[in-house]
């Protein structure tokens, strides 16, 4: 499933625990995610999702779900 890898990532990289990881989730506001957070994060889900995540797509990511969505609906 697309949220549990999404969420493996997140309590990896942001040094999170599991449960604070929802799809409602904020990614800088609840996780506490920096700029540089974000860039590792994207580098990773690239990785894991082979796949490419444009900077204006990034910047429209703001809680878990945005980025599950946004894999899913490129992964179709």
């Amino acid at each position: 499933m697309i949220f549990d890898k999404v969420k493996a990532i997140l309590v990896d990289q942001l040094d999170v625990e599991d449960e604070s990881v929802t799809m409602e989730s904020l990614i800088i506001d609840n996780l506490g995610a920096d700029s540089l957070d974000v860039v590792d994060m994207v580098m990773s889900l690239e990785e894991e999702f082979d796949m490419e995540i444009p900077d204006d797509e990034i910047e429209n990511m703001k809680t878990v779900g945005d980025i599950v969505k946004y894999i899913e609906s490129k992964k179709d």
